[in-house]
């Protein structure tokens, strides 16, 4: 069994790696090859933490495995990252279990890889501005992997808390990119790509503040009751999302389904894109939104990448179990 401890993860896995990953796995999805099981996610009732699995199966990668982990308030207090992860990987042919990974990086680079994945699969070729929604610790992440896929002039950003603000701005600033402050209307009119990533458990952005021909990747929406745009919004919207099942159960879909607003035969995954059997985006003014939820094969894939590197660079501890 190989162990590629969270410390060593920096220097094994690249954006490009995890992009790639991601992206395989959301084809691989489409096709039927590939599918998670049922998410499990409680309150513990202690520490106010919030823990869980996602687990899966890839036939076309025999990637086999879970994340566990959750989400722990207190702990950026103790020093540590509130989001804590690790991933199992297994051998699919006879179950012993064959890698442990660290899961905290893994976990922010697969989340910037889908939402990436989108904006080159759905946004406009043209688009020159990215709106950023959120200014917390995966925001830096999500812009770094955004702006590898279009040609972005300028970032513009808005957050609750306008002080967290300065994150935003030197992330676009090591990016060469200049960086603004604006209102939410602002932020709607001008965006031609824009990436929610909060915690919020309501609506921030509303369906009259996006232009036509808008991206949004909303990818903060991963439990019941959370959200972060107008449930109109995925009424006016082509809706793409990962996985189905988990965009009308946990994700933004949930209160726009709920509502009568879309079906669920209105959603499409992603991996139909990037397979060619949907066309994705079909117009210059079309308003498309990626309703990004996180699924456990994005977890197990970028996983299985580090350990494929970490073998060949002797980087793995390799223990008997």
């Amino acid at each position: 069994m190989y162990i590629v401890p969270e410390s060593a993860v920096a220097d094994l896995i690249s954006a490009e790696a995890s992009f790639d990953a991601v992206e395989a796995v959301f084809a691989s999805m489409a096709k039927g090859d590939a599918y998670n099981f049922p998410v499990i996610r409680e309150a513990i009732g202690h520490a106010d933490a919030l823990y869980g699995f996602k687990s899966g199966f890839d036939r076309a990668g025999l990637n086999l495995g879970l994340k566990s982990g959750g989400y722990w308030p207190g702990n950026e207090a103790k020093g540590l990252a509130n989001h804590q992860s690790t991933v199992f990987l297994f051998d699919a042919d006879t179950g012993k279990v064959k890698s442990i990974v660290g899961g905290n990086l893994l976990t922010a680079l697969r989340t910037a890889a889908a939402s990436a994945v989108s904006i080159k699969h759905l946004a406009r070729k043209d688009a020159k501005v990215l709106g950023m929604v959120g200014a917390g610790h995966q925001s830096a992440f999500q812009m770094r992997a955004a702006v590898k896929q279009r040609g972005f002039e300028k970032v513009i950003g808005w957050n609750f808390h306008p002080e967290m603000l300065s994150r935003l701005e030197t992330t676009a600033n090591e990016l060469g990119l200049p960086f603004e402050a604006v209102d939410l209307d602002r932020l709607g009119a001008e965006s031609d790509v824009i990436i929610t990533i909060t915690s919020s458990f309501d609506a921030i952005l509303k369906s009259d503040q996006i232009s036509s021909g808008t991206h949004l990747a909303c990818m903060g929406t991963d439990t019941k009751g959370k959200q972060e745009v107008d449930a109109a919004l995925l009424g006016k919207s082509t809706v793409f999302t990962d996985e189905i099942a988990q965009s009308i159960s946990i994700g933004e879909a949930q209160h726009a389904v709920a509502q009568g607003l879309i079906k669920e035969s209105d959603i499409t995954e992603i991996g139909s894109v990037i397979n060619g059997s949907h066309p994705g985006r079909t117009s210059s003014d079309e308003i498309t939104l990626f309703d990004g939820t996180g699924v456990g094969l994005q977890d197990l894939a970028v996983a299985q990448s580090v350990v494929d590197i970490a073998v060949k660079k002797g980087a793995a501890i390799e223990v008997e179990f």
